[in-house]
């Protein structure tokens, strides 16, 4: 029976696939025709295949290697490469808000042009800027109050509902009044800190304060960057299926780079990363039971498919508000 060609398998979409993997002191390679990455045990080397139709994004961490082989397979699948530091934390920083992670995008061919026709429409306009960054944050603000209310590893997010429901409100208020993204993202930080406050004492955990650029020492701070990383490999995917350049950002400055993928993850983050990362603290999870826990909730709310229908829904809406705009 004769081969089929590559060519004719059906692609999975990239929204409907369902691994996302974080790889430390491994190799990966090409071994057979197939993708897979190599540990050592003792005097043996393991294999483990890595089935990249099936996969959005790679995270290589600390003690890593890669092939060009594999990395053009890679990029055959369509799949997103990240080199990042221990834990997920990245080695290159910026020098504001968060720290970027080096993305090597898939590149083997074009990406379509519909929904970044309709972004740069809007996307020189402050005013359309500002409305699609109020977009993404009341869509935001939305999304938490939906995961919060369910469970997550059957253990649903122990927090006073109507407290919630209180800051959400506020939050959403102070959204759709803010006079530019400065305000904007001020009171993205002024929600998010009184989330970190709710979740702690519902949780029992104690003091806390957020750490800046991976400098945090405990388990919480740890497992928020660690996690964080995971909604920017997602978000990173999303714009790519899109053909959104990273640098059209709508909220994390206008020229950052990367900063569409700061903007696209944080409809996720607080949502699901969040609470997670102090619920696996006082459980005593170990990393890469966070990080399970975290591939888990992402893949069951399907935040991938989330972020890429927000996308869309952004850029079509404010694409026709610059249509319709009369020229001055």
């Amino acid at each position: 029976m004769d081969a089929i060609p590559s060519s004719a398998l059906k692609t999975i979409l990239l929204s409907k696939r369902a691994n996302m993997y974080y790889l430390e002191h491994c190799r990966v390679l090409v071994n057979g025709g197939r993708v897979e990455y190599v540990t050592d045990e003792g005097k043996r080397s393991l294999y483990w295949n890595i089935p990249i139709a099936n996969t959005t994004t790679v995270l290589l961490g600390t003690g890593t290697s890669v092939t060009q082989a594999a990395m053009r397979e890679l990029a055959k699948a369509g799949v997103l490469v990240g080199f990042c530091g221990g834990g997920g934390t990245p080695l290159f920083s910026a020098n504001e808000i968060d720290i970027e992670v080096a993305w090597f995008s898939p590149q083997s061919e074009y990406r379509p042009t519909e929904y970044l026709q309709h972004w740069v429409r809007f996307w020189f306009d402050d005013g359309l800027r500002l409305a699609a960054a109020k977009e993404f944050q009341q869509i935001r603000t939305e999304r938490i109050r939906q995961q919060w209310s369910r469970s997550r590893r059957h253990e649903p997010c122990p927090v006073d509902l109507a407290m919630l429901e209180s800051l959400l409100k506020q939050s959403s208020l102070g959204i759709a009044t803010a006079s530019n993204q400065m305000e904007l993202l001020t009171e993205e930080a002024r929600l998010t800190k009184q989330l970190y406050r709710l979740v702690a004492n519902a949780t029992k955990y104690g003091d806390f304060i957020r750490s800046k650029r991976g400098s945090g020492g405990d388990i919480a701070n740890q497992f928020l960057d660690h996690g964080n990383y995971l909604a920017y490999g997602l978000a990173a995917s999303a714009t790519w299926v899109l053909g959104l350049p990273h640098g059209l950002a709508v909220l994390h400055g206008k020229t950052r780079r990367g900063g569409l993928v700061f903007d696209v993850a944080d409809l996720v983050k607080d949502a699901i990363i969040l609470p997670q990362a102090f619920m696996s603290a006082m459980r005593g999870d170990s990393e890469q039971e966070f990080r399970q826990a975290c591939i888990e909730s992402l893949t069951r709310s399907e935040s991938l498919d989330f972020m890429i229908d927000t996308l869309k829904a952004v850029a079509l809406k404010l694409g026709r508000l610059a249509e319709e705009k009369p020229v001055a």
